[in-house]
């Protein structure tokens, strides 16, 4: 159901020095008691200079540690053993921090405030945490960022793969915006509208701006902008049907079975086209942009099986049987799995 109250970020800051700057921001917002986690290894990379802007700024450390763990049980465990005068929780680093961070804020209601060090998904802007409970990947409601803070510069740093994940995780909107609609041609959702126009701004804003390369730093602000974006399509609906359609269940159905998926966005993006091209919507400008920004060409290097996407379209509705997405209806799954042994881009990069 649509929210009649939504959260947005108090502090959005996506440039470049963002990290230097991270303890003014938070001096700003009255934010000078927190607790900061990291991803793994991150406290030599960023720490210096992260705990250098807190002092500067008089902001309190109340407990650090790096994080590598997803499981609900540690991630409740430590939100009830940090100090009681936390008055933020940090995440910096990918996903995972990102999402422990953002449940714990959630539990014990206080702002969470994320720092993504990679552009890989739209997971840093959402309300929603994808943890490990009694062994399952489960999405779980979380918190709405109170801060969102993206340095540029260290988007860049990260490697590359991150950055073809990021827009194939964006670009995923232009399907599941299409799947939303059907959805609700079908009577089994309604559409919020607002919701819609503000995950069909993003994408078609991000797809029409102009780059040399992914490292241009107006195409990185574009893409994370709009991932941002994304998160706040999904708080305005109070679910994930503005952001997340067919493609995703096929990403998900992936991580189900694979040892050893590939990056959340770059399955999507996958699958984005795929979907894309089965209902002949906008194929051409999802192929042209992963042609012109080197998204294929990253693909064809991977080892990716046909077998695996083919099990993962029959199995992507069981992935939400609440939704209706065209991959619910036997027709469009089976014109899906033609697809992977007939259309060129996706013959070149299967093995």
């Amino acid at each position: 159901m649509p929210k009649d109250e939504i959260s947005i970020p108090v502090i959005l800051k996506i440039e470049k020095g963002v990290t230097a700057n991270i303890g003014e921001f938070l001096k700003e917002a009255g934010l000078t008691q927190v607790t900061l986690l990291l991803g793994n290894g991150l406290t030599d990379m960023f720490g210096p200079v992260v705990f250098a802007s807190f002092e500067k700024a008089g902001v309190n450390v109340l407990h650090c540690q790096e994080m590598d763990t997803v499981d609900f049980n540690d991630i409740t465990n430590l939100a009830f053993e940090l100090p009681n005068k936390t008055q933020a929780v940090i995440g910096m680093g990918g996903g995972k921090v990102i999402d422990a961070a953002k449940y714990i804020g959630y539990i014990l209601r206080i702002p969470f405030i994320s720092v993504p060090t990679s552009s890989s998904s739209d997971g840093f802007s959402s309300s929603s945490a994808s943890l490990i409970v009694n062994g399952h990947r489960k999405s779980l409601p979380a918190k709405m960022a109170y801060g969102i803070l993206v340095d540029t510069d260290v988007i860049k740093s990260a490697p590359v793969r991150f950055l073809y994940s990021g827009i194939g995780d964006m670009v995923s909107k232009i399907s599941s915006t299409y799947d939303w609609q059907h959805e609700e041609d079908q009577g089994f959702d309604e559409v919020n509208d607002f919701s819609f126009m503000v995950a069909k701004k993003a994408v078609n804003s991000f797809v029409r701006t102009p780059f040399e390369t992914i490292q241009d730093e107006l195409f990185l602000k574009e893409l994370l902008d709009s991932l941002a974006m994304s998160g706040v399509a999904n708080e305005i609906a109070g679910s994930s049907a503005p952001t997340s359609g067919s493609e995703h269940l096929i990403s998900h159905a992936l991580d189900s079975f694979l040892e050893r998926p590939q990056l959340h966005g770059i399955q999507v993006g996958i699958a984005t086209y795929i979907m894309c091209k089965v209902t002949d919507h906008r194929w051409k400008r999802v192929d042209t942009l992963f042609t012109q920004t080197g998204f294929w060409d990253y693909c064809a290097t991977l080892d990716l099986k046909v077998e695996d996407y083919s099990k993962a379209i029959d199995l992507a509705p069981s992935m939400k049987p609440f939704r209706h997405t065209y991959l619910h209806e036997e027709k469009y799954r089976t014109l899906a799995k033609e697809l992977l042994t007939t259309d060129e881009k996706l013959k070149a990069i299967f093995k």
